[in-house]
C-alpha cells in the first residue's frame, strides 16, 4: 500500500480537474445492519498506512481515542474509527492510517484497507438524510460503484474536532467586529467547518450565506448574479467575498473558483480558499485557478485576520 501513496506529484495534477483519489477502508461489521461497509479518505490527507504499533493509553481520553504512538520521535494521537462510529466496537483493528493536514498528524485505526480509487467529484453525492442521521452526520459524501456498492466519505474533520479536548469558547474569543456592512458567501461540506465559519463571521459582525458543496454554491451564486443584473447592480455590491473549501462532493473548490474567476459577472469578488489541505503545493494549486488568498482550517483567528485583510485592507496597514 505504501507504494500507492508515493506519487504525490501525479496526484497534485488532479487539482483543477474536479477529480480526486480516495483510499478505501473498512471498519468491520456494523452490528446494527450486519453489513461490512466501505469508507474512503482523500489520499491527499494520507501520509502512510502501517500495522498498528503499540499504543500508550492515557487517562480521561475522549470517545474513540485509544491513546498515542511514537512515530519516528513524533507523538501521534490515535483514534479508533470503529469505536467512534459505533461499528463493531469489539473487533480487531490491526491497520493504522496515518493522516496529516492542518499541520497536525493523527492515526486512525481501521479493520483493513483495500485500494486507491480515482473518481470525479461529480460522482460524489450529498448523502440522504436517513444515512447521515444513522451515522450522526459523519458522512459527507457517497459514491456508488459496480454491483450497487456504496463508498462513504467520513467527515474526519468532525472526528478530530470531537476527539480533541479544547475550550471552544476561547477559540473565538477576542475576534473584533469589522464594523462594516459586508456579506460573505461560503461553501463547505463539513458541518463542523460550517459551524466554525459561521461563528467566526458572526464574531466579525458580517452577514453570511452558506452552501454544502461547490455545485450548490455555484447555483446560488448564479441566482445572485441574475438578481443583480435584473436590479441593475453588480454582484460585488451584494457578495463581498467568497470563502470556499477544496474537498466537496459534486464540485470541488478549485472548479468553483475557476467558474467564478472566468465569469465577468463576478469581477471584483475575491475568493478565499479555506482548507485542511494547507500544504504549499495545495496553496500553489489554489492560486493557479485564481484564488486570491489561502487560509488553513480550524484556526478562527487566522480566518478572521484573512477575511478582515481582504474586506478592509487598510485595517492591516493601520495595525502595522
Amino acid at each position: 500500500m505504501s507504494e500507492l501513496l508515493k506519487n504525490i506529484d501525479a496526484r497534485t495534477r488532479l487539482a483543477g480537474t474536479n477529480k480526486l483519489e480516495i483510499l478505501l477502508f473498512t471498519l468491520g461489521v456494523d452490528t446494527r445492519t450486519g453489513r461490512r461497509e466501505s469508507f474512503g479518505i482523500n489520499v491527499f490527507k494520507v501520509r502512510e498506512v502501517m500495522k498498528t504499533p503499540p499504543i500508550t493509553a492515557a487517562p480521561d481520553m475522549q470517545k474513540g481515542v485509544e491513546g498515542m504512538v511514537s512515530l519516528r520521535g513524533q507523538l501521534v494521537p490515535v483514534v479508533d474509527l470503529s469505536r467512534y462510529c459505533g461499528i463493531d466496537p469489539d473487533g480487531k483493528r490491526e491497520i493504522m492510517i496515518v493522516t496529516e493536514y492542518n499541520g497536525h498528524t493523527q492515526g486512525f485505526l481501521v479493520e483493513g484497507v483495500d485500494t486507491i480509487l480515482r473518481l470525479d467529484w461529480s460522482q460524489m453525492r450529498v448523502p440522504p438524510d436517513m444515512m447521515t442521521s444513522r451515522l450522526g452526520g459523519l458522512v459527507t459524501a457517497v459514491t456508488e460503484l459496480e454491483q450497487d456498492k456504496l463508498i462513504m466519505m467520513l467527515d474526519v474533520e468532525r472526528v478530530l474536532s470531537e476527539t480533541t479536548q479544547y475550550d471552544e469558547e476561547s477559540t473565538f474569543k477576542d475576534i473584533e467586529s469589522i464594523g462594516r456592512d459586508f456579506t460573505v458567501f461560503y461553501a463547505d461540506d463539513s458541518s463542523v467547518a460550517r459551524r466554525q465559519i459561521e461563528r467566526t463571521l458572526t464574531a466579525l459582525g458580517l452577514r453570511s450565506v452558506g452552501a454544502v458543496n461547490g455545485r450548490a454554491a455555484w447555483e446560488e451564486l448564479e441566482k445572485m448574479a441574475a438578481h443583480a443584473e435584473l436590479s441593475g447592480r453588480k454582484v460585488w455590491e451584494m457578495v463581498h467575498l467568497v470563502l470556499t473549501d477544496v474537498e466537496m462532493p459534486e464540485m470541488d473548490g478549485y472548479i468553483l473558483t475557476k467558474k467564478i474567476k472566468s465569469d465577468p459577472r463576478f469581477d471584483g469578488v475575491p475568493v478565499l480558499m479555506h482548507s485542511s489541505l494547507s500544504s504549499m503545493s495545495n496553496q500553489t494549486l489554489g492560486k493557479s485557478v485564481g484564488v486570491d488568498a489561502y487560509v488553513p482550517k480550524f484556526e478562527p483567528h487566522r480566518l478572521a485576520d484573512a477575511v478582515r485583510s481582504m474586506l478592509v485592507p487598510e485595517s492591516v496597514n493601520l495595525a502595522a
